[in-house]
């Protein structure tokens, strides 16, 4: 029986913390295979509503919740490691799905902050890369596990107005197809999901109507299919996002020329709450709603 290890904890915008729609929606969907399930987030009471949702053979009654902070340090990670592994200690941990993020509105690079930075490495990249560090060994000992690392579209091309965030979804991207490549050999797989704009709970209230999202529902479909097919990376998005990914990755020139059209409008787009997700930003429009 397999047993998913589920981060679905969100850094949402300043000091609030919350359990992300989608992480819940990915959760319930694993449930319902039958995945025996580790649910963890900084928020306990939000863990328990979470878990007496979930439906399958082993939920809710044998979910185990997992409070945890990603940027509480190697001690505290430690600890919540060993604390996994000893929910069933006839097989430990099968898959470890990384589903934090830490992301600020939409701003100039010029207005980036030293807390901002910090704050979103500290989970996005230096969090989630000693959590895994911690938990590896474990999976080398019984020869096989899986990492499942929700990244971004922001780290396969240029983000205007997210380049924190990018940075540190590229940061991530690296150090998991690296690791992947030290460790395939021992059984170890890593899959890494790069998904465009997702329509979430989270987001409902300051969602453009004009930007075109996956489904949160869809994107946790997708996401499982590419898990189980053992894909080593993954797109998630509708167009034009797709479209300019496919373009960076296979004929950079155009991709980066298209982005650089795009930048600047990009930016002024999201000050003035606009849709920038849409290339008529190549026109130069401010505002594209």
């Amino acid at each position: 029986m397999l047993v998913v290890f589920i981060f679905v904890f969100l850094f949402f915008i300043f000091l609030y913390k919350f359990l992300t729609a989608y992480g819940e929606i990915l959760a319930k969907q694993l449930a319902s295979l039958g995945a025996k399930l580790i649910i963890s987030a900084r928020n306990e009471v939000e863990l328990n509503r979470v878990r007496t949702q979930l439906k399958g053979k082993h939920a809710p009654d044998e979910v185990k919740i997992l409070p945890l902070d990603l940027s509480s340090g190697e001690d505290s990670l430690w600890i919540a490691v060993e604390k996994a592994e000893s929910f069933f200690p006839d097989s430990g941990v099968d898959y470890m799905m990384h589903n934090a993020a830490f992301e600020r509105p939409k701003t100039s690079i010029l207005d980036v902050t030293e807390e901002g930075l910090k704050a979103t490495f500290d989970v996005n990249v230096l969090g989630t890369i000693t959590l895994t560090k911690l938990l590896a060994p474990f999976m080398l000992k019984r020869g096989h596990g899986h990492f499942v690392v929700m990244s971004s579209a922001a780290a396969k091309a240029p983000a205007p107005g997210q380049a924190v965030y990018s940075a540190s979804k590229y940061a991530v991207n690296g150090y998991f197809h690296t690791l992947r490549s030290e460790l395939c050999q021992k059984g170890i797989q890593v899959t890494v999901i790069c998904p465009g704009p997702i329509a979430t709970s989270n987001n409902a209230g300051s969602r453009v109507p004009s930007e075109k999202r996956v489904p949160s529902e869809r994107c946790a479909e997708l996401t499982i299919i590419a898990v189980t097919h053992g894909l080593k990376e993954a797109w998630i998005s509708y167009q034009p996002v797709l479209t300019v990914m496919y373009l960076v990755q296979y004929m950079p020139t155009i991709g980066y020329w298209v982005m650089d059209k795009i930048g600047k409008s990009r930016v002024e787009a999201a000050e003035q709450k606009g849709n920038t997700y849409s290339l008529s930003l190549m026109l130069g429009k401010k505002k594209a709603t």
